[in-house]
């Protein structure tokens, strides 16, 4: 099994969903979950802050300076993760189109490098 990165997709600025709505979102996020877990390919999962809770650390010459807010701006930011198990792409690209229903928003799909 090799491991891949699903990243949830956040739009800046969007509008939060109405409360019914979020917790139906929320629900499905959780089932969405338990598939996951029943499937043994959960690791993990989470949701982040938004970005202008970030502290960045850069090196420069020899040192290290922190710096508060995002490294980027953008007008999408990383809303959250699941790390998952799968035996190949096609596989962690179906748990992204599962996850990309679950949430209602864009999952980019990625591999962890030099797996064997």
């Amino acid at each position: 099994m090799k491991h891949y990165l699903l990243s949830v997709v956040q739009p800046t600025g969007g509008t939060t969903p109405a409360p019914d709505a979020l917790a139906a979102i929320m629900r499905d996020v959780e089932a969405f979950n338990d598939e996951l877990r029943a499937a043994g390919a959960w690791v993990f999962a989470g949701g982040l802050h938004g970005p202008e809770t970030a502290t960045v650390l850069r090196p420069k010459d020899g040192e290290v300076l922190t710096t508060d807010g995002p490294y980027a701006e953008g007008k999408e930011y990383l809303g959250g993760l699941c790390l998952i198990r799968a035996a190949d792409l096609d596989e962690a690209l179906e748990w992204g189109r599962k996850a990309a229903l679950a949430t209602t928003l864009p999952i980019e799909v990625r591999p962890f490098v030099d797996q064997h």
